[in-house]
Formats: C-alpha cells, structure tokens, sequence
C-alpha cells in the first residue's frame, strides 16, 4: 500500500520529510526535525514530557522519543524503539499511549507494547494487521482496532489516554 496518495492521483505533489509544528495562535508552521523519512504516528507521554513519532519506512522501522520544552519545541530526538530487524512487511503506522505511559504501536506483525522504558511487552494479533485504533468505551479500557477490511476490539486491563 502506498504511502500518501494513490499514484493515479499524484502528478508532482511531494511530501516534506520533517515532522512541523504549529502554534495555537498565529499561522506560522515551523519544522521541528528532519530526521525521518516518512514520519507516521503520533503520541505524547502521559506527563506530555516527551513526544513519540514513528517513521513509516521499511528500512528504518524506528519510534523517536523527544523531550517537551515549555515552549512547545521538541529536542534531544533519540531512537527509543528498532523494529527494523522484526520480521513482516509492515511498517510503524497508528500510535497511541495508556495511563501507564505504555505505548501501542502498529508495526510489523501486529500492535508492539512497548513500556516507557523502552521495553517489547508483547504484541497483539488481530485477524488482520491493524493500521490505526483508538481508546473506548465508558472507562476507556477498550482498544478499537482498524485494519483495512476489518474493525476489531479488545478489552484491556488499563485504561488508555484519551484526546
């Protein structure tokens, strides 16, 4: 599956290879790393003291971790999670985090948990490879899962970040 677009519709649209930021007042964007190929993904820790961006490219399958300044800027960008050598085609797509600061990354095989330690706490497999999910139901311990013919849900013993 392609990433952006489908071809047929693309004449010269290119997309940038940096991951931006905008302020909630004005309209300036401003870029805040270059260090992806196809950046996908997006989670904050709980606290909001670091940001996570998984990168869509089957070569570097890498999660970054930045910290949060008070400003709202990103810096000291580290590799926190390789799945480059995991076995599967897919690449880090949809992202999400719980209570704990566990995260939940769509990435070769399945959904990685990953600790805030940077630790592989098991993956989920659903039927079909799951693209995209997001937290529900009234305690928010349900995790909805979007792959691309089927929508799944698991209960889960803790609750999960909403927006």
């Amino acid at each position: 599956m392609p990433f952006g677009p489908v071809k047929s519709f693309v004449t010269s649209l290119r997309f940038p290879s940096f991951t931006a930021k905008t302020p909630l007042k004005g309209n300036s964007l401003r870029g805040s790393s270059k260090n992806f190929g196809k950046p996908n993904g997006i989670a904050f820790s709980p606290d909001e003291k670091y940001l996570y961006v998984g990168d869509w490219d089957e070569k570097k399958k890498v999660v970054m971790r930045y910290e949060v300044q008070p400003d709202g800027s990103v810096n000291n960008g580290k590799i926190f999670f390789d799945m480059t050598s995991a076995p599967g085609e897919d690449a880090l797509d949809g992202m999400k985090i719980d209570k704990a600061g566990n995260l939940y990354v769509s990435g070769p095989g399945g959904l990685w948990i990953i600790s805030p330690e940077g630790k592989h706490l098991g993956t989920i497999v659903p039927p079909k490879h799951p693209h995209n999910f997001a937290w529900g139901d009234a305690e928010g311990k349900t995790l909805y899962l979007c792959a691309r013919i089927g929508l799944y849900r698991i209960k889960l013993n803790i609750e999960g970040v909403r927006p």
